[in-house]
């Protein structure tokens, strides 16, 4: 494995994410190129949790724009402040000149920042941009988010056009809820997560929760595999994962047990027909397998 690679690697795990060769060669040359990553995969397969570490390993900022149906450009770029813009205009009173006092409301004291232009217009250094669940944002905005990415630059009409003096770190995740388009896509590299295996998922639990034991790590993560094969409506991720370790942990336990399992189950699971779907014999016998 190359030096650079290995020592990426090396970093994201210092920084708690268990990353394979092939995660951060991705992470890697993203950086190294300064092209925005594209990062699918299931739901709780630690896609988000990408960026987040590596704001971390660079020591740098992350700003997160997260996405959702309906986004607009003025949530994602900027905003003006409009009541405090319309107390100067209040302050300055009727015999204030226009022109001058137009110059002055719309300036960058009165400009809202979101997050797209505070990634933009950030000047100690470049930060991590987070562009999460992109594929829950409209078309339209995916081609604005296309413009930006492409230049990294915005024109706002009242102060013109804006570029940046650090390109940005640009991480983008998707759950594959609708198809990115191809032109975003040709834009990015691109990673898709699985979930883990069972020797990794292990690792995440040893390394998330150190004070589950190897034995009960182990368990833990043989039961939410055999989770996963099950048709569930809402499978667990290593979120999940973690916070059933860490649950066990609190309640002082070494081993798996029914009874226990099935009063913490709401910790893994998160549909209620699949906590009824997994009620009585077939919990016990999953639970003893993974005992096992």
């Amino acid at each position: 494995m190359k030096t650079e690679i290995l020592a990426m690697q090396e970093a994201m795990e210092r920084h708690g994410y268990i990353a394979e060769p092939e995660i951060a060669t991705a992470v890697f040359l993203a950086t190294e190129m300064k092209k925005p990553l594209l990062v699918e995969g299931d739901a709780g397969v630690g896609k988000t949790e990408i960026a987040k570490v590596l704001a971390r390993v660079l020591g740098t900022e992350l700003i997160r724009l997260q996405c959702y149906e309906g986004l607009d450009v003025s949530t994602a770029l900027y905003e003006w402040d409009y009541p405090r813009q319309m107390l100067r205009v209040r302050m300055a009173g009727e015999h204030a000149e226009p022109s001058g006092l137009q110059h002055v409301i719309f300036s960058r004291e009165y400009l809202l920042e979101r997050p797209l232009l505070k990634a933009i217009t950030r000047t100690q250094g470049p930060p991590v941009l987070l562009v999460d669940e992109v594929d829950r944002a409209d078309d339209g905005f995916e081609a604005f988010l296309l413009e930006v990415l492409s230049d990294f630059q915005v024109t706002i009409p009242e102060l013109g056009t804006i570029r940046a003096e650090h390109l940005p770190y640009v991480i983008l995740t998707s759950n594959r809820s609708r198809e990115i388009g191809d032109a975003l896509r040709r834009r990015c590299l691109y990673l898709y997560i699985e979930h883990p295996s069972f020797e990794k998922e292990v690792r995440i639990i040893r390394s998330r929760v150190p004070d589950a034991g190897p034995r009960l790590s182990q368990q833990i993560a043989r039961f939410v595999q055999a989770l996963r094969g099950k048709r569930l409506l809402k499978s667990p991720g290593v979120a999940e994962t973690i916070d059933w370790a860490q649950a066990l942990v609190t309640l002082h336990q070494d081993d798996l047990d029914p009874e226990i399992v099935h009063q913490t189950l709401g910790c893994v699971l998160k549909d209620k027909n699949d906590m009824r779907e997994l009620a009585g014999g077939e919990l016990a016998a999953l639970v003893e397998a993974a005992a096992g």
